[in-house]
């Protein structure tokens, strides 16, 4: 059971990972809608995982996890991207994320992931 913070531009990302994730026993403690609104809201919450959307507008998600991890280095984000995204996922494990998934979620998938991080 972990408290995590989702992150997306996009509300029905968000809504489909935070069922997702509550299906998986884990609460669902924040949704931030860009990398502003990520980096205020895990300074409050504290969360123990951080799901982060790489490409949103205004502060992406690269910049915001580099912020995150300043902020805590034991941070543990997952980066979520779309298909064909290949290259960013390799930058952001390189800066530091823990594991990525893929959009469209598939449940199991999602739910090893971060299972496997938190462990």
């Amino acid at each position: 059971m972990a408290n995590i913070l989702v992150v997306d531009d996009a509300k029905f990302i968000r809504v489909t990972l935070s069922g997702i994730l509550e299906n998986g026993s884990h609460t669902v403690v924040g949704e931030a809608e860009d990398g502003d609104q990520a980096v205020e809201m895990y300074k409050q919450l504290s969360p123990d995982l951080v799901t982060m959307d790489i490409t949103m507008p205004g502060k992406n998600g690269m910049d915001a996890m580099q912020e995150i991890k300043a902020f805590d280095s034991h941070a543990k984000v997952i980066m979520c991207s779309a298909m064909g995204q290949q290259k960013l996922v390799v930058e952001a494990i390189e800066k530091g994320a823990k594991d990525f998934i893929v959009k469209p979620f598939d449940e199991n998938r999602v739910l090893e992931a971060v299972n496997r991080v938190l462990s």
